[in-house]
């Protein structure tokens, strides 16, 4: 088989098993680039203005937390934003019957400026109606609400959507390249029949439009496909694939490359959380002094269970992002030792363009223009996997 019919395949059927996973990711993820706004015009009881407010520290909403949340529940982060505090509370389990405690919310949100309750729910359950949409469009988005096994058929969908990028760049070149002598000038027709591939023929038949959207259309967005689909492969397949691709070609340190699991989970840390966000704000401040960056706000802290370590995250001078941030403290949940310092920029190249390849994915650079562009990339990557499908139809017939 020639090389090319053979890459024609291979577009074809991984473009045709990936329709209905980038058809429900793209839909979701234009609704995504405005998450916020619209949970916020969905539930506006559960944000606030801040009107010129500065918000309480992190050991103040931590008490508040602890006020509000059942005696048989702990919180497993605190994400904080100038119009809520989200806390991620789970039940304990009962050391008798080995049983979790049942809880009938898993999020407790909060005001950050007088630590008053906001609000709880049951983070992306759709049962609750239409306060959970916009989570569990979120959670449609990142692994089709499925957990793990919806989370391993969108990173295996994402990595085959990154070699198809290239696959399918390689298909809208010319397939035979000839040098001839155009108005007396030497010129390469390469690039007079490649440039066909960029454009739109709205007077043809409606198969060659749809041909055309889905070749031109791929080609004028090609570089932010190849993006969306390399940083998915990040969020879903981060500590498998993404890592080993990126360690081989570049400097990449993350918690999970780091630091082993520990042989149980931790249930009962030494450190509560607000030890943690004092003795991780203490390492902060020493690395903000030693490395030059300047501490702008603080942003979530969490435990990581399976490894033991809390996480402090701040946003810092070091940050692309627009909104909140990724400079981080790891420390260990039993001696508060400092595990790992990781900054958004400037000191590893692999998490440098990690910090960008998230930053562009959430739509959290740039400002509302780029969010704009996320939203309609989204549908056009609809527009990419229907006409797909009626080009494989058409030839068929």
């Amino acid at each position: 088989m020639k090389i090319r019919p053979f890459w024609v395949l291979v577009h074809r059927y991984t473009g045709l098993s990936m329709t209905i996973f980038l058809v429900i990711v793209g839909l979701t993820g234009s609704l995504l680039a405005f998450y916020k706004e619209l949970d916020g015009a969905i539930n506006p009881h559960l944000y606030v203005e801040a009107h010129g407010r500065t918000p309480l520290a992190f050991d103040a909403l931590i008490d508040y937390a602890d006020k509000y949340i059942e005696p048989q529940a702990n919180v497993q982060s605190l994400w904080m934003s100038a119009s809520a505090v989200q806390f991620s509370v789970s039940p304990h389990q009962n050391e008798q019957t080995g049983q979790s405690f049942e809880l009938n919310y898993d999020q407790l949100i909060l005001d950050p400026y007088t630590g008053s309750e906001l609000g709880r729910r049951r983070w992306g359950a759709i049962s609750e109606g239409m306060t959970n949409l916009m989570p569990f469009l979120y959670k449609l988005h990142f692994n089709l609400a499925l957990d793990d096994v919806g989370m391993w058929i969108l990173g295996i969908t994402a990595l085959i959507w990154t070699i198809d990028c290239f696959v399918g760049f390689y298909l809208t070149l010319p397939a035979k390249v000839f040098v001839a002598q155009v108005n007396q000038t030497n010129v390469s027709p390469f690039w007079l029949r490649w440039r066909r591939a960029w454009l739109i023929k709205w007077r043809g038949s409606s198969f060659r439009i749809k041909y055309d959207l889905h070749r031109a259309g791929g080609l004028w967005v090609w570089f932010a496909l190849l993006v969306f689909a390399w940083s998915s492969v990040f969020m879903n397949l981060g500590d498998t694939v993404y890592q080993k691709v990126m360690q081989s070609v570049s400097d990449y340190h993350q918690p999970w490359t780091e630091i082993e699991d520990l042989p149980e989970p931790l249930v009962h840390p030494a450190i509560d959380l607000h030890e943690a966000y004092r003795l991780a704000n203490q390492a902060m401040i020493r690395a903000a002094v030693e490395h030059g960056f300047q501490i702008e706000a603080p942003v979530a802290i969490w435990i990581n269970r399976a490894k033991g370590i809390y996480v402090y995250c701040i946003r810092s001078s070091l940050d692309i992002q627009d909104r909140e941030g990724q400079t981080r403290v790891v420390i260990d949940a039993n001696s508060g030792q400092q595990k790992m310092l990781l900054l958004p920029t400037g000191q590893y190249n692999g998490n440098t363009i990690t910090s960008w390849l998230m930053a562009l994915h959430m739509a959290n650079v740039f400002g509302l223009p780029y969010r704009l562009f996320v939203c309609v990339l989204g549908l056009v990557i609809v527009m990419l996997s229907v006409t797909g499908v009626v080009i494989w139809l058409k030839k068929r017939r």
